[in-house]
């Protein structure tokens, strides 16, 4: 448990990152009234995003590794997160849209239905939980590999 305890702190850390993010969005309006911008706004996310991970790996190398950590080891280190993170992300996808903002789906369908965007048919199965869940299971995986071979690269020991 010792060698994982890190990984699994600093990935529930940005599991709450992400949960207090999303209750910030709908206090923006950015599930309603803003819901045109959401688009864009949401993907700021990514600011606090690389910033777990940084801190995350950062606190690797001075706890476990003794200031000494090689890219491999940042990689090991940000993947154990990152499959941390995606098997948590269907239960904060099911809290975000069940608890956080349970109209998301209803305004969101409206939207782009209203401006044409998508048929209702398309845009119910777009916008679903169900989608949703998977979405952020395959976003989970592929940003925070992504996000960790960039990271590792940086917080990695110079010799």
């Amino acid at each position: 448990m010792k060698r994982i305890e890190i990984e699994l702190k600093w990935a529930l850390i940005f599991m709450l990152t992400l949960l207090f993010w999303m209750f910030l969005e709908p206090l923006l309006g950015l599930h309603d009234q803003y819901i045109a911008h959401h688009v864009i706004f949401t993907n700021f996310f990514f600011i606090p995003a690389v910033t777990v991970f940084a801190l995350a790996l950062r606190d690797k190398k001075k706890q476990f590794y003794g200031g000494q950590m090689t890219w491999g080891q940042g990689f090991y280190t940000g993947g154990l997160m990152t499959v941390f993170i995606t098997i948590l992300s269907p239960l904060g996808q099911w809290f975000i849209s069940n608890v956080i903002t349970p109209y998301y789906f209803s305004n969101v369908i409206e939207y782009v239905v209203g401006q044409n965007l998508m048929t209702q048919t398309d845009a119910e199965a777009y916008f679903s939980l169900k989608n949703y869940v998977f979405q952020s299971v395959v976003g989970a995986a592929v940003m925070g590999v992504v996000t960790t071979v960039i990271v590792a690269f940086f917080v990695r020991s110079k010799k």
